[in-house]
């Protein structure tokens, strides 16, 4: 099924059913309550929803998920009250939303990734919960009889280079709408009153690199097991890269297993411009080794540059409810989901989340010197051997001592500072903070820069981080940006009438990855350890024992180039400027440089996803007024 996938959730009671009449309008299916009343309404393919009932309580999974319907009210039937509902649940693979309907009360959450996400708002006087945001604005909007609005200074902070940061990733930018924390349920009442309640609770990063192996193995078979259930089709990226060449190496193993219903697989491959760059020469080698599968590589001409077609996309409805850097792909992604489906693919898998949960970042650096001050060292010299990184601004790194919100609130005073520069020309000591103390463009307005201050210092006021070591919370964050990525481009493939999934992502798989030492995610001289280990035997290890990884500079420079007339066509008129958060001419004269600063080529895509999703919603923003939050100090 092609078009828009999406579903809300209702309360049990009269005020749901009001709702439900506000939405009906655009929904094609429906599920009910016990009581007949509407409990789930939207528009999804066949086998997307699973319900199990067993009396007066229902289950539903929707999305990626190999239970079937009698399955389900097995488990249904061993749930007393919404606090059963995670234990009825448990062990249920792939990637999903989980609702529970139980005695007139209602409970609906998402995924721990963020790849399946719930917002809420107030329509026809119940509190509904969905996975789309834009769908619940519009719904909350005509129940007052105002149109749907953007939050501006929410709007702003998507400037940012990205990832967004942690709280802030959280907020919506439709007004009227909240977006439910990742960690959290919501539990809706037949009345119409809601409240959200924690259900997940990231594992502590405890175990050695052997002690966790088996789960991380055990956990990723599933998740691909989870992708191909029902068999069929489905298709892979192929990068050449560990992460998608494990699951290609493992979905060909599951083939070769004795099962009733086997998937075929069908890889996609495509080449660099640049002759250095060895990914195609690695994705080469595992397709020599991937005997029975189909694979696709498209040709140059086949293959659009990144920032292709974006002045033909305007014109059209862009399937996501938030802006997003992806938008420089869209052509690509066009092309992908056009390619695949032509050989049958009716899910097509991505590495995305693999360089989050098996390569640990330099903040975890911060954490080692404290705990294994000996082994610290060792592992520091290495990493300066072979990264050439300076002594003395890294040993001012690691000895900073603030907390996450004191470093939220240096944050926001640095927003318009220009990056520090390298040592040496090409070398810089990483950052070992929370997090990346991230930039506003040089185009962004004095507004824009104050409304994404103000938010950073209101989050600092009250934010805790996702963890108490810097590691681990940065490996958290990491999993929420690739997983709200690939939400969106999920939207985007389902649009074309494919779906999207990114195994490394699904919960299982993060709860048996996150339980392993942060220390030993990544040690000198081996690259993603834990994936290799827990890959070995079922990945040859002629491609285990990779060690580098593609750069696309070469591909990102000459797509810029090709394409940098369209993209100054397209902020001449600004639908950012009109808002009062870029100014136009200072893009202008970016793209038209010579050579583009590194700075201004890392906030090209946040700005540009803003821009065309802006106009897509024409008319839903207001420009920055004295009456206005987006000044505020």
């Amino acid at each position: 099924m092609a078009g828009d996938v999406w579903f809300v959730v209702l309360p049990d009671g009269d005020s749901g059913s009001a709702a439900a009449w506000l939405l009906s309008p655009w929904a094609t299916e429906a599920v009910a309550h016990h009581s007949g009343r509407p409990w789930v309404l939207g528009s999804w393919p066949d086998g997307y929803v699973t319900v199990g009932a067993a009396g007066a309580r229902r289950l539903a999974v929707i999305g990626r998920c190999p239970v079937t319907a009698g399955e389900l009210s097995a488990r249904a039937g061993r749930v007393r009250d919404l606090a059963d509902v995670e234990r009825a649940a448990r062990d249920l693979t792939g990637s999903f939303h989980l609702l529970a309907s139980v005695d007139g009360r209602v409970r609906a959450r998402g995924s721990a990734s963020g790849v399946r996400r719930l917002f809420h708002a107030r329509v026809g006087g119940a509190v509904v919960a969905a996975d789309r945001a834009d769908r619940l604005a519009s719904a909350a909007a005509s129940a007052t009889g105002a149109g749907p609005g953007v939050d501006e200074g929410l709007l702003a902070l998507h400037l940012l280079t990205s990832p967004l940061p942690y709280p802030l990733d959280e907020r919506c930018v439709w007004r009227g709408v909240q977006g439910l924390r990742l960690h959290d349920c919501l539990l809706i009442e037949a009345d119409g009153r809601a409240r959200p309640r924690r259900w997940w609770t990231p594992p502590e990063a405890e175990l050695t690199l052997s002690q966790g192996v088996p789960a991380v193995r055990e956990a990723l078979t599933t998740a691909v097991r989870a992708c191909t259930a029902g068999g069929g089709t489905v298709s892979s990226d192929l990068s050449g890269g560990m992460d998608s060449t494990s699951l290609c190496f493992l979905t060909a193993h599951e083939q070769d297993r004795s099962r009733p219903e086997k998937a075929r697989l069908v890889t996609l491959r495509w080449r660099s411009l640049d002759p250095d760059n060895d990914d195609d020469a690695w994705a080469a080698h595992a397709t020599a080794m991937l005997p029975g599968v189909g694979h696709v590589t498209p040709s140059p001409h086949e293959w659009p540059l990144w920032y292709s077609g974006l002045t033909d996309l305007t014109g059209s409805t862009v399937p996501t409810d938030e802006p997003g850097p992806w938008v420089r792909d869209s052509a690509r992604i066009t092309t992908a989901a056009r390619l695949m489906t032509a050989r049958g693919s009716r899910l097509h898998m991505t590495g995305g989340g693999g360089d989050e949960l098996f390569s640990a970042l330099p903040p975890h650096l911060h954490d080692y010197v404290r705990s294994h001050p000996l082994a610290a060292f060792a592992r520091l010299r290495a990493h300066r051997d072979s990264q050439h990184w300076p002594l003395w601004p890294l040993l001012r790194r690691l000895a900073d001592r603030r907390t996450f919100a004191q470093w939220l609130a240096a944050w926001a005073d640095s927003l318009t500072e220009p990056e520090p520069p390298p040592t040496t020309p090409s070398h810089r000591a990483p950052s070992t903070a929370w997090g990346v103390d991230l930039r506003m463009p040089s185009w962004a307005t004095p507004d824009a820069v104050r409304a994404v201050q103000s938010l950073l210092r209101e989050a600092a006021g009250t934010a805790e981080a996702l963890a108490p070591r810097r590691g681990q919370h940065t490996a958290l964050a990491c999993v929420r940006n690739g997983g709200r990525g690939v939400r969106q481009l999920d939207h985007v493939f389902s649009r074309e009438g494919l779906a999207y999934a990114a195994p490394y992502l699904d919960d299982q798989v993060l709860d048996a990855a996150l339980a392993i030492r942060v220390s030993e995610r990544s040690a000198p001289g081996r690259y993603k350890p834990v994936l290799a280990a827990a890959m070995d035997g079922i990945v040859p290890g002629s491609v285990l024992r990779r060690r580098t990884k593609g750069e696309y500079s070469v591909d990102f420079h000459h797509s810029l180039r090709h394409n940098r007339a369209a993209l100054v066509e397209l902020f001449d008129d600004s639908h950012l400027a009109r808002a009062g958060l870029i100014d136009a001419a200072a893009v202008r004269t970016s793209l038209l440089g010579v050579h583009p600063t590194p700075d201004a080529l890392r906030s090209l895509g946040p700005s540009l996803g803003s821009e065309i999703w802006l106009r897509t919603r024409a008319g839903n923003v207001r420009p920055p007024s004295p009456a206005t939050t987006l000044g505020a100090p």
